[in-house]
């Protein structure tokens, strides 16, 4: 069996599939936040898979991230070049927050008093000026042993030209302190920009240990349980990392758990023969959304933590597919503001206590409990029956709500569901809108629990081709987990002039990182005959500052300058066909090509025909209205189904909104028509 679990806020999600037989199937489990294995032995309990059949097993987790936004990480040191000790503070020197008179940087991770320089200097093209100061060094390692520093950040200036330095600097400091966890820069990134890498090498270097700890007791704990596969971590590119090599640059991991579903859609794209896809993954605490264009996820480098319109944020210069998160999910906690405004999330009553409706001693009203009230979530199906609810503990956390605005407890909830609907709208348009995307030439694949229930309302205000809702959402990130791949990106930073004469210059720096990329693949231990090559070059006009991706499939200047001014206007609304351009950074990407899942399995069963289960009442924006209940598993392929209806099964619940019609093709997958007007 091939095994994925996902953890979640409020719940861990275990998927396992057998390659021979096309067995596919899912168990979830509630998280347990005081120690996160538990969780995973508990949903491999309930799904029955005998811990010696597991042959692969891919994890996402959110560790990396929680240690972060928390601050529980280890006493890190940073080690500089001299000069540069305090590029953590002084950052880009821009504000996010333009107009506020009294805005002050966050705090970086590593304090003034633990940033250490030591002299040295490169200059851009890697040749050295001044050489490593080994002493200099050694004196460091003393205060750093004395300081109880847990691990360092190496980050030098041009290590991405040439890090000799650097790693001459992690030998002397690894001799006077063996037990001290280092990270070098150049280990991480090639790419330039130095405080991008100096963030990315110290925010490293916080979670390290913390990481090595968790990773190490998962590890334990499947292999006591008799777990002897090969153990891999989602990584936030959307490829996959062994546990080993986590271990070592954790920092990838980022994003290891929201990335699943995004992978997961690209594969459901790939299966229905739709390229261009906007996912929305709804679960217990926050909501994730990302664009794929063209069947491939964007990716970017330019990725920052706890970034907003106030905030510059922290910027990680790893490659993470392009998402953007907010806390909007089925426990975001709604609540007034001081201006008398409704708001929802960003915090959220996660797994414990979870929603008022649970019973577990939570009476602030989510988004849950909203949807209870409103008639569209079954209370008597919720999780199919294994999880007991009580609309009376909904109703009366909404009570407070209620009164303040003088309504129904009724109509609170759906000014909640409206709220929250409105942030998730947005969000999508961060990344449609804001990067030059019509989200009416997307399709919408809505994930997690909360996905399909929210998508209608979510597409027609979008405007959205179509919803594509796969087979089990609810577990859908740990699906997409599942049928990863493993996947390695090699970026490097070489500023070329685009012109006749340096294209063949263009041609060897490709060759150099793809030859690279092979030999790390062939020693990681995977078959070179799977491996595939993907190339793109990050180009901008000659006095740019930033650039724009462009893909790479044939060396040729004139159709690559093409499309760069292609992607340029779409990004940023003009061209300057005139202008010289250069390529600045070359990224190689290698990944390990599977075949295709077979869900032959999910097709609808044959001879089936459309009959609802029931009825109830549920609450629209047009008022209350009777709507049609049906089990997703007993429907008919390519039957409609009008609003408005629910349609229902053991992990989600979608809504059908009047106008709306919805149909299972012959995979399985819900197909939604938002409806002209709608």
């Amino acid at each position: 069996m091939r095994l994925a679990t996902d953890i979640g806020g409020t719940f861990t999600d275990l998927v396992y599939l057998d390659p021979e037989t096309s067995e596919l199937g899912f168990s979830k489990a509630s998280s347990t936040p005081d120690d996160f294995a538990r969780g995973i032995m508990d949903a491999l309990d309930k799904s029955g898979v005998s811990p010696e059949a597991v042959s692969l097993f891919v994890h996402g987790c959110t560790v990396v991230i929680n240690a972060l936004t928390e601050r529980k990480g280890a006493r890190t040191a940073l080690l500089t070049t001299e000069g540069f000790r305090d590029v953590l503070e002084i950052g880009r020197g821009n504000r996010p927050d333009l107009y506020n008179l009294r805005f002050t940087r966050q705090p970086p991770f590593v304090p003034r008093a633990w940033r250490f320089e030591v002299a040295e200097r490169l200059d851009w093209h890697g040749k050295e000026v001044t050489p490593l100061d080994e002493a200099g060094c050694r004196r460091v390692a003393a205060v750093m042993a004395a300081e109880g520093i847990e691990a360092v950040a190496i980050c030098f200036l041009h290590s991405y030209a040439n890090p000799d330095h650097e790693r001459r600097a992690a030998e002397v400091l690894h001799e006077a302190l063996p037990e001290l966890e280092i990270s070098v820069s150049a280990d991480i990134t090639q790419e330039w920009r130095e405080d991008e890498k100096t963030s990315t090498a110290t925010l490293n270097a916080f979670v390290q240990p913390g990481v090595q700890r968790y990773l190490d007791n998962l590890e334990r704990t499947l292999r006591s349980r008799g777990v002897k596969a090969p153990l891999f971590a989602m990584k936030s590119n959307g490829g996959t990392n062994t546990f080993s090599l986590s271990r070592e640059q954790p920092i990838h991991l980022v994003e290891s758990g929201p990335v699943g579903g995004v992978i997961g859609a690209r594969v459901v794209g790939q299966l229905t023969g739709e390229t261009n896809l906007i996912t929305i993954d709804v679960g217990g605490t926050t909501a994730k959304t990302s664009l794929i264009k063209g069947g491939e996820a964007r990716v970017t480098t330019d990725y920052h933590i706890e970034r907003d319109q106030r905030h510059a944020g922290y910027p990680i210069k790893v490659p993470v597919v392009d998402i953007v998160e907010i806390g909007a999910g089925g426990g975001s906690i709604a609540w007034v503001d001081r201006a008398g405004a409704l708001q929802v999330g960003p915090r959220s009553a996660g797994a414990v206590p979870g929603p008022a409706a649970y019973g577990k001693g939570g009476t602030e009203p989510t988004v849950t409990d909203a949807n209870l009230i409103v008639g569209r979530i079954n209370p008597r199906y919720f999780l199919g029956g294994d999880l007991e609810v009580d609309v009376g503990l909904a109703r009366k956390a909404f009570e407070p709500i209620a009164r303040q605005f003088a309504v129904s407890v009724e109509e609170a909830a759906l000014g909640v569901i409206r709220v929250v609907d409105a942030n998730m709208v947005n969000a999508i348009k961060l990344v449609s809108v804001r990067r030059g995307y019509d989200p009416r030439d997307f399709a919408l694949v809505p994930q997690g629990g909360g996905g399909p229930m929210h998508a209608g309302a979510l597409a027609r205000e979008l405007r959205a081709g179509k919803i594509i809702i796969p087979v089990n959402p609810g577990t859908f990130s740990a699906w997409g987990m599942l049928v990863s791949e493993p996947m390695e990106d090699f970026v490097r930073t070489r500023v070329v002039p685009s012109s006749d004469e340096t294209m063949e210059r263009v041609r060897k720096i490709f060759e150099e990182i793809q030859d690279e990329g092979a030999a790390f693949m062939q020693e990681a231990g995977y078959d070179l005959s799977r491996v595939t090559f993907q190339r793109t070059v990050h180009m901008r006009y000659a006095g740019q500052e930033h650039t724009v991706q462009v893909p790479v499939t044939v060396l040729d200047r004139p159709a690559l300058e093409s499309l760069f001014h292609k992607e340029h206007e779409r990004e940023y609304t003009f061209h300057l066909p005139d202008n010289p351009v250069e390529f600045v950074t070359f990224v190689v990407t290698a990944r390990v090509s599977y075949p295709l899942p077979d869900l032959s399995r999910f097709a609808p069963p044959a001879g089936a025909t459309l009959a609802p289960k029931g009825e109830r009442q549920v609450l629209f924006e047009e008022g209350w209205l009777t709507a049609a209940i049906y089990e997703r598993s007993t429907l008919p392929a390519g039957t409609p189904i009008p609003g408005p209806a629910v349609i229902e099964e053991p992990s989600s619940t979608t809504v059908v909104h009047p106008g709306q019609t919805a149909h299972l093709d012959s995979l399985g997958h819900l197909i939604m028509d938002v409806g002209v007007g709608a």
